[in-house]
């Protein structure tokens, strides 16, 4: 009855120029994420309402060994949520303990080990290899889907970074990110702009 989301939020998705303005000009769709470490399981993700995270992601991307953003871009999307597992909303907190019991319980049954959360490197105190989530969340989308109402996006709140000064419980990297795995919650992509700014006026002939 209380479950209800905003009509629409605001998305922000750090990327590499030349794909990025491939999405905006319909040419391409946005990556369906994958990763068996991915926080929120599969689905295309995006920082809500945190531009600037967003920004700082795609420069600090553009600069790993791997990487696949060779000019840092972001894109924005106005996002539906839909039947969305909301762990920001103790429903779905609950279910998430559910899927984990269940989860462990037939991994138990067919002899294989639960997965673990890690680190990728020596001081990674965030353990950002996700595993064990990962599968946790997908447990809980698949007991949806068997249930007849297939969640269309994931979303929670993350505790990340350094102090932001000394004894704070506030952090530097502290965000809400969403995966949609329901393409049809982006129902549009724009160009992020800048506050204040001006439009700009064709002279007259």
């Amino acid at each position: 009855m209380y479950n209800a989301k905003p009509s629409v939020v605001y998305g922000f998705h750090g990327i590499d120029e030349a794909a990025g303005l491939e999405i905006l000009n319909q040419k391409a769709e946005f990556y369906h994420s994958n990763n068996g470490y991915d926080w929120l399981g599969e689905g295309v993700y995006f920082w809500e309402n945190n531009l600037e995270r967003a920004w700082q992601y795609a420069r600090e991307d553009s600069q790993r060994e791997k990487t696949k953003i060779q000019n840092p871009f972001v894109l924005g999307a106005v996002l539906e949520l839909g039947n969305c597992l909301d762990l920001l909303d103790q429903k779905y907190i609950d279910l998430l303990t559910v899927a984990f019991e269940q989860l462990k319980k037939d991994l138990e049954e067919e002899g294989k080990p639960l997965p673990k959360n890690e680190s990728f490197s020596t001081g990674d105190l965030d353990f950002k290899k996700r595993k064990l989530d990962y599968a946790v969340v997908r447990y809980a989308c698949a007991l949806a889907e068997n249930e007849g109402e297939p969640f269309d996006s994931v979303r929670a709140a993350f505790i990340e970074g350094d102090p932001v000064y000394e004894g704070a419980k506030f952090f530097t990297g502290n965000h809400i990110q969403i995966a949609v795995i329901n393409p049809d919650c982006i129902k549009g992509i724009f160009l992020p702009r800048e506050a204040g700014q001006k439009p700009t006026y064709a002279p007259p002939k």
